[in-house]
């Protein structure tokens, strides 16, 4: 599958990487994408990896992943061209934290919250006939390719609207390695997934590790 990415940071390049492991093309959008380590980057994966502008991974893609920051998440889709959004399912991988970082004791802002979300919001600004699916946002990058915890497979919560979107996201997700995935309802539940990253977050930073993840257990 041909999928576009956009955001350059940790979050992109790590599913990026993970997504060419398990044999698909990818496109990485970017504000700069001469910028010489994203090449050096797309050089050592081979040619299944490509740099380039927002538009042109959103061009590129079947299907779109969004690893922005928040804060620049709207500019980046505006300039991706939101006509190139249409009929694609799209996986809204964004927090939406305020940028500061975590306070005194570990606790990030969420600018969204109880009666938004970050995944209703992108749905709103893409086509209607385009279908957000939340993933992937409740857990560091270090882990989001072959999570490994000796206390066994760590769930991740997607939600969406379209169900054929959501089956595509998950095989993605199997193909990456998280066998245990929560369909948690339509992209409202967004507002009770996002605040999971606050909580990662929080842990992380009071813990001084991010050896850690969350698990659904099931009787």
């Amino acid at each position: 599958m041909k999928i576009g990415i956009l955001g350059s940071g940790p979050v992109g390049l790590t599913l990026g990487k993970g997504l060419i492991q398990t044999g698909h093309h990818i496109t990485i959008g970017t504000r700069n994408p001469a910028k010489e380590s994203l090449q050096q980057w797309a050089k050592r994966l081979g040619n299944q990896a490509a740099i380039g502008t927002f538009r042109q991974a959103a061009e590129f893609g079947d299907l779109m992943l969004i690893c922005t920051r928040w804060t620049g998440t709207k500019k980046a889709i505006e300039a991706a061209g939101v006509w190139n959004f249409k009929n694609k399912t799209v996986v809204d991988v964004t927090n939406p934290i305020d940028g500061k970082g975590p306070d005194e004791n570990g606790r990030m802002t969420l600018v969204i919250g109880h009666n938004h979300s970050a995944g209703e919001q992108i749905q709103a600004w893409l086509p209607p006939d385009s279908s957000v699916v939340k993933a992937l946002s409740c857990i560091g990058h270090e882990h989001m390719l072959l999570p490994a915890f000796k206390e066994g497979a760590p769930t991740m919560f997607i939600a969406g609207n379209n169900h054929i979107a959501k089956r595509t996201v998950v095989n993605l997700l199997h193909q990456m390695g998280w066998h245990d995935v929560a369909d948690m309802g339509n992209i409202e539940m967004s507002r009770n997934i996002e605040p999971l990253a606050v909580l990662w977050e929080a842990y992380a930073f009071l813990n001084n590790s991010r050896e850690h993840a969350f698990k659904l257990l099931k009787k």
